[in-house]
């Protein structure tokens, strides 16, 4: 079943035929190479040969000789079509050590234009990025977002049982078709755990260990757990190494910082730094970490009891990424704002709360809001089904319909 990414598929038809290298980065099994064969189908619509289109993954055992970046160079430059446009695919570029090299070289092609897909941010850093500075788009995705996922969802359901199903049984594309399946709830939680864990493995045990060189997982996967645990709450370097060496598992502050940046370059994890509203600046100390996915978070720590609020707060982080915000956690004075976006819309407030029924939590969720003396839009997103209304300026939300686009 293929899940038409629509906004990713607009960016890649925006940039058709510019002279710029497009780069679709992203977490392992969140769709890249799917984006690819569609927007393949869409040339072959336009009237584009199949003779002038390339397609390489390099995950497949069939281009395991294509891993040298002078063969890849070679293999796709005797085959291009003269005097035609070529479409050029190559799916996890990452895999070919000096990759850049050979991009660089299809690049100054006048008749070839060129895809590459990567689940490692590494591959943007270094050389790569003073080589082919101001050369390269790069069109991030993330899993499905709560819209693609209802808009794809085939049985009958109310959008909280839709958004129940999202955060149970994961937002990657795959988890959708095995839900078309005629399974109970306990087997979509066992086909959900075997997909989830084959993702996992092969992103933590596997390319992070490989990239840090790591003989041993467990304090790795300590590690993950840890922020698993601790998604939306603001914490240290110094914190974590402490908490998990007093619990048996001595770390050094700098190898959890080396974990962490793996972690991240992997696209499994994602960092909100911390911004003084009131001194427009960064702040240095006690950010925030978010999974890419909650069907993650429930594999590695089971079914345990989580806080809702921070639940929602990740969910709500990845979707401003989606929309095209840097996010930021506020500081205002003593107080937090959960999040704080820079986008072509200007600045941008954000709380997010479970319920915000009782009066005591309102105040307390509108208070850091309150305490911003900016005109910029501010906003509270709730599981609430109350009308819409506004606090002083401040609009109410229910963030099942805000993530649905409504």
């Amino acid at each position: 079943m293929f899940i038409e990414r629509s906004e990713y598929h607009q960016k890649l038809l925006e940039f058709k035929d510019k002279h710029l290298i497009k780069i679709v980065t992203g977490v392992r099994r969140c769709g890249k190479s799917t984006l690819l064969e569609l927007f393949q189908e869409e040339l072959v619509n336009q009237g584009i040969l199949s003779s002038q289109i390339q397609s390489i993954n390099l995950e497949d055992p069939v281009y395991r000789d294509l891993l040298n970046w002078e063969k890849l160079y070679d293999h796709i430059n005797a085959r291009l079509t003269p005097d035609k446009m070529n479409y050029i695919f190559i799916d996890e570029i990452q895999n070919v050590r000096d990759f850049q090299k050979a991009a660089d070289g299809l690049f100054i092609k006048k008749n070839v234009d060129l895809y590459l897909t990567g689940s490692n941010s590494k591959m943007q850093s270094g050389e790569w990025a003073t080589l082919l500075s101001g050369r390269y788009i790069e069109i991030h995705m993330l899993p499905l977002s709560f819209r693609e996922f209802a808009g794809t969802y085939k049985k009958p359901a109310g959008i909280d049982s839709i958004f129940t199903d999202y955060l149970v049984y994961s937002s990657f594309p795959q988890m959708l078709q095995f839900m078309q399946y005629d399974a109970t709830a306990t087997e979509l939680r066992l086909l959900s755990r075997h997909y989830l864990e084959g993702i996992y493995n092969t992103i933590v045990l596997k390319d992070v260990m490989e990239s840090k060189k790591i003989k041993e997982a467990g304090r790795l996967e300590r590690l993950v757990q840890f922020i698993a645990s601790a998604i939306g709450s603001e914490i240290s370097i110094k914190r974590i190494s402490d908490t998990m060496t007093s619990d048996g598992a001595k770390i050094l502050p700098l190898t959890v910082e080396s974990y962490l940046d793996a972690l991240r370059d992997s696209f499994i994890l994602y960092r909100a730094d911390r911004y003084d509203v009131k001194g427009k600046k960064l702040l240095k100390t006690l950010n925030k970490y978010y999974l890419v996915d909650i069907g993650l978070r429930r594999l590695i720590l089971g079914d345990k009891p989580a806080d809702s609020g921070h639940i929602l707060e990740n969910i709500v982080y990845l979707e401003l990424l989606r929309r095209g915000c840097k996010v930021y956690i506020g500081k205002v004075g003593e107080k937090e704002v959960d999040f704080v976006t820079e986008s072509i819309n200007g600045t941008e407030y954000f709380q997010v709360a479970h319920t915000v029924r009782g009066e005591d939590t309102l105040a307390r969720e509108l208070s850091p809001l309150y305490a911003i003396n900016d005109h910029n839009p501010k906003f509270l997103l709730t599981r609430d089904y109350d009308p819409a209304t506004s606090h002083k300026g401040i609009k109410q939300l229910n963030v099942l319909e805000w993530l649905l686009g409504q």
